[in-house]
């Protein structure tokens, strides 16, 4: 008495499976497929998180196909990670090896041990996320440092005009973090150990790539390199090209 309801249940099972199946975002969610400049860098880097040493390669990628040069290394930066662990990779793309995995700053008003807010407004105190090309090397304040271009227009490209920079500091060291569970903080500025200041700088001046990360949804939403926007990505780059930048 009761099959023609069970047969009904069972039809209705098949069809709600056959529903979720076909439609993306309900379906088993699939590993990303990385391209293979990821993968080999990602083998020299198991601390840096796959999903984001591929978006930083995306967003190379994409502005070199779109007018600008080809970088010999790229540095990535995770600040969702805290500033307690090394988040730095150095990556020379020729050889796919990896230079240096150190510690780095935040600004002191992007969090304590961990980072959340990013600015791109002057006297924040906030460091900056996204794609930037490393430039000149100086001798400053802080000793022999990196002026950095951002290429994202309302995300960092007010780098160069805040001075964010590539510099040592005395506070990006273990001692730091023994006495207080992080290491010191900046005004914005990607700041690194002084041991290894001099290597960094010369590593990434010049016009090296460098890609700050942070699971910012506008950012993310938004940016023209890692949504690969051709028309944005050469309305940017020109004048950078046209000015020797």
């Amino acid at each position: 008495m009761h099959q023609p309801i069970t047969r009904r249940l069972a039809a209705a099972s098949v069809f709600c499976l056959m529903l979720i199946l076909s439609v993306p975002s309900l379906a088993l969610d699939k590993a990303p497929v990385l391209s293979p400049l990821t993968e080999d860098l990602a083998m020299q880097a198991p601390n840096l998180n796959r999903a984001v040493l591929d978006k930083a390669i995306s967003a190379m990628t994409c502005a070199v196909n779109h007018g600008v040069e080809q970088s010999a290394r790229l540095a990535v930066i995770d600040f969702s990670m805290p500033s307690s662990e090394p988040r730095l990779w150095i990556f020379d793309l020729e050889s796919r090896s990896l230079i240096l995995e150190e510690l780095v700053a935040h600004g002191r008003n992007s969090g304590d041990n961990v980072a959340s807010r990013f600015s791109n407004v002057e006297g924040s105190h906030q460091s900056s996320i996204g794609l930037f090309r490393a430039s000149e090397s100086y001798i400053g304040r802080h000793g022999y440092s990196l002026r950095m271009d951002g290429l994202e227009p309302g995300i960092n490209d007010r780098a160069r005009e805040r001075a964010i920079v590539i510099h040592g500091a005395d506070y990006v060291n273990n001692q730091w973090i023994e006495r207080h569970g992080r290491i010191g903080r900046s005004h914005g500025c990607p700041a690194v150990s002084q041991e290894v200041a001099d290597q960094v700088v010369d590593n990434l001046k010049d016009g090296q790539f460098v890609f700050s990360y942070y699971p910012d949804d506008h950012w993310l939403a938004s940016s023209p390199y890692l949504n690969c926007q051709p028309e944005r990505v050469t309305a940017i780059v020109a004048p950078l090209s046209n000015t020797g930048s």
